[in-house]
């Protein structure tokens, strides 16, 4: 019965222009959507292949992501206006039968009310799957113009439209229960679509409203869906959201068919929405949930390092604590009760999926140190009190929550917080304390795009909290060598213990310290010793103790610069290596001759996993100057070297026609310098900076020498940053950081140019909506002569 009356109710739609017309109109959207998104990348790539021969494709560019999940993608815009469909075809599926008397008769026949709604619905149904196979003949065609479709995402995005418009559907058949006017039915409809919509956006302060809310919400709900993740809990979302208000609307019917109170009819509502929430939540557990992601690459899970870590932890329960400063003006709206859900999926979502047991913690609090001085004061900090003259920190504390628009008794003042922990070293910023088995280690953000920390950072905090053995670096002080702890231009904090910095050493897994040679000696445990660029002639005693260490097989990193050869020199003529005499100059029309841009040698492609190195691992081995990845190294010397007991392989090499070694004085700031032979210019490709290698009692020892320290210094670190870390995690036997490769984008090329976009726009925009249009037209004509 209730397939039968399916069938008529289907029958009545396609009967009637609405059905067609909505189609006709879905048909066209998706068509400008798709031609929109694809007509660029078909006029680029034509260009790019007449004009450069090397151009192969878009890289690591995913064209099923930019042509359907883009801003100007076809499933993303085709979401955001499908709620403009589904009521105007579901306004009348009930209101017409009251409006029309016959519901009466429906009510006096044996056929039962739960069989008219599901059939009903059924019948709706059936033309979302019309819906989903416009938008899927675009998929088809997406899989017919791009290389290796990513077939797996385009699926899971159809299913979340699919399960999107079925709810919908399912909250305008029970609008049309409510009233006999179609216009009303409908304008009730857009109406609750939208609060249901935004309704995850309000009263987010509170614990138990915000969870309710938020489960309620669509927005977003087909957001994994779309990006190629299926997950248990959205699905059951759009199943729960179905069944409710199916359930509503046969109760709504039963109303007028059975006489009971209203408390009892209510009860019945209240009955059937607290099952919905109820089973919501529970399948919204993360032990009860289940993932899939269907992309081509796993882009929706973490890395399986990143898994194994985690199944490292499973002997309990891992606590994350989030503290919030009020008075950090930066950072505290990601930390607030409002931005909870948001701060909980964009992050911890995909590591509670193999670590459900993640239990989550929040900490409140206003501080404020004026005198901090380390990496994270800013000219902001400075201005707290400039701004609230003769103010004290409580009474700031309270005109800024009121301007927050937060209640200041959730914030524990200063005192109350410093009884439980010490925030100060962390620069009173948005932080998590991570802790396992007793054990505590913090896991920070940074101010870039990304704020939150990404694997590699949070796969550091694990390993420590595992008590693993991480990669220490030690680097020399005592002879007016670069310093970590120093945030000045030569200096090299930013790269080592700045807390703020996404990939510096200490927060990717390595421990920073110095070591003062003439009075310590080096310690055994450590991974890399830093000669940072010294100053002062080594002491026989530093000598000594350098000489032993390299003997004894230590890895090293050795920084020097023009003008102070005879400082490294001695300790470098046991690796048969020499920083040569005089500077490199690079005269440009931009730039002073001493800034030297030297190009990545092809042994740099494999000191780690980095994305930028593995990005362009090609390029790099190709050895082509004039086609590769350059370094900014403002006054650097070359590197000699010798047959020796090492392997030797440049990392770092000038150009011959652009570069040339001088032996004089450079006066930088003067009239650009001339080659000159005669004062003993040299012209030619000088490498500035070499890797060494050897075995020694079956372990390899590796050592890193450089003609230049600027190219890591405070100032110029951010150009060369990938290029430094990928030094250390080389020196540390590529143990750290640990690196979350991801294959490369396959989808990335076009089958189809710009004359065949524009010939299949015209024909997905004019002639397929035709045929529809022509074929609405028949069938309705037809239809009205019977």
């Amino acid at each position: 019965m209730t397939v039968k009356i399916a069938s008529n109710e289907l029958r009545n739609m396609f009967y009637s222009p609405v059905a067609w017309f909505l189609t006709l109109v879905f048909l066209i959207q998706c068509a400008i959507y798709y031609s929109a998104a694809l007509g660029p990348f078909a006029v680029w790539q034509d260009i790019l292949l007449r004009n450069n021969p090397k151009w192969k494709n878009f890289g690591d560019t995913s064209l099923t992501s930019a042509l359907f999940l883009g801003q100007d993608g076809l499933i993303a815009n085709v979401l955001q206006n499908v709620y403009l469909f589904i009521p105007l075809l579901t306004m009348g599926l009930i209101s017409r039968e009251i409006n029309n008397g016959s519901i009466k008769l429906l009510y006096s026949s044996p056929v039962k009310l739960r069989q008219v709604v599901f059939g009903k619905f059924l019948a709706v149904l059936v033309y979302n799957l019309v819906l989903a196979a416009a938008l899927g003949l675009f998929f088809v065609t997406a899989a017919v113009n791009v290389k290796s479709i990513d077939l797996g995402l385009l699926l899971s995005g159809l299913l979340g439209f699919y399960l999107m418009v079925c709810a919908y559907s399912a909250i305008g058949v029970f609008m049309s229960s409510l009233t006999t006017y179609q216009i009303v039915s409908a304008i009730s409809t857009f109406t609750i679509i939208f609060v249901l919509t935004h309704i995850g956006s309000l009263w987010q302060k509170y614990d138990f409203i915000r969870d309710l809310t938020y489960f309620l919400s669509l927005q977003g709900r087909t957001a994994k869906m779309v990006s190629g993740l299926i997950t248990t809990k959205d699905v059951f979302y759009f199943l729960i959201i179905m069944c409710m208000f199916l359930a509503f609307t046969i109760l709504r019917l039963q109303r007028d068919t059975e006489a009971r109170p209203w408390w009892k009819n209510a009860g019945r509502y209240a009955f059937v929405a607290l099952s919905g929430l109820l089973i919501g939540y529970l399948s919204s557990r993360p032990r009860l949930t289940g993932y899939w992601d269907t992309t081509a690459r796993n882009i929706n899970t973490i890395h399986p390092r990143t898994q194994n870590i985690l199944k490292q932890l499973e002997d309990g329960p891992l606590e994350v604590t989030l503290y919030t400063n009020l008075m950090d003006m930066t950072t505290a709206a990601r930390g607030v009760p409002e931005a909870r859900n948001i701060y909980l999926s964009q992050l911890w979502d995909q590591y509670l999926r193999f670590k459900p047991d993640i239990v989550f913690k929040y900490e409140y609090y206003y501080d404020y140190d004026p005198d901090i001085n380390h990496y994270y004061a800013t000219n902001a900090d400075s201005m707290v009190y400039k701004n609230f003259p003769g103010r004290s920190l409580k009474e700031i504390a309270t005109e800024t929550a009121r301007g927050s628009d937060q209640d200041l008794s959730l914030f524990k003042s200063p005192g109350e917080m410093h009884k439980e922990i010490d925030l100060d070293p962390e620069g009173y910023r948005l932080v998590m304390r991570l802790k396992y088995k007793g054990r505590t280690e913090f896991v920070r953000t940074f101010d870039d795009p990304e704020f939150w920390p990404g694997e590699v950072n949070l796969n550091a905090a694990f390993k420590r909290l595992l008590q693993a053995t991480l990669p220490k670096v030690a680097f020399v002080t005592g002879g007016f060598e670069r310093n970590i702890y120093k945030t000045g231009e030569r200096e090299f904090h930013r790269h080592s213990l700045a807390k703020a910095e996404r990939v510096a050493l200490i927060n990717i897994g390595f421990v920073s310290d110095t070591i003062n040679l003439s009075t310590q000696d080096i310690p055994s445990d450590i991974t890399t010793l830093v000669l940072p660029d010294p100053k002062m002639d080594l002491t026989p005693l530093e000598m000594v103790k350098l000489k032993k260490y390299i003997a004894g097989g230590g890895n090293m990193l050795i920084n020097g610069e023009p003008g102070k050869q005879q400082v490294l020199n001695p300790l470098l003529h046991e690796l048969n290596i020499q920083l040569m005499p005089g500077q490199i100059i690079q005269p440009s029309f931009n730039e002073t001759p001493d800034k030297v841009q030297p190009y990545l040698a092809p042994a740099a492609a494999d000191l780690s996993e980095d994305k930028t190195l593995t990005k362009f691992k090609n390029l790099l081995l190709s050895h082509d100057p004039d086609d590769t990845l350059r370094l900014s190294t403002p006054g650097v010397t070359a590197v000699s070297f010798k047959d020796s007991l090492f392997r030797v392989n440049p990392l770092l090499l000038t150009s011959d026609n652009l570069s040339w070694l001088k032996e004089g004085k450079l006066v930088a700031d003067s009239a650009e310098p001339v080659f000159a032979a005669e004062e003993g210019d040299v012209r030619g490709s000088f490498a500035t900076g070499l890797q060494l290698t050897r075995k020694i009692d079956n372990k390899e020892q590796r050592i890193l020498v450089f003609g230049d320290a600027d190219f890591m210094c405070n100032l110029r670190v951010a150009q060369s940053m990938y290029f430094i870390i990928a030094c250390y995690s080389w020196l540390s036997n590529n143990q750290f950081p640990i690196y979350t490769p991801r294959p490369s984008a396959k989808d990335n090329l076009l089958y189809i140019g710009p004359k065949g976009a524009s010939i299949q726009r015209i024909a997905d925009i004019w002639v397929a909506p035709a045929l529809i249009l022509l074929a609405g037209t028949i069938i309705l004509i037809r239809r009205k002569r019977k």
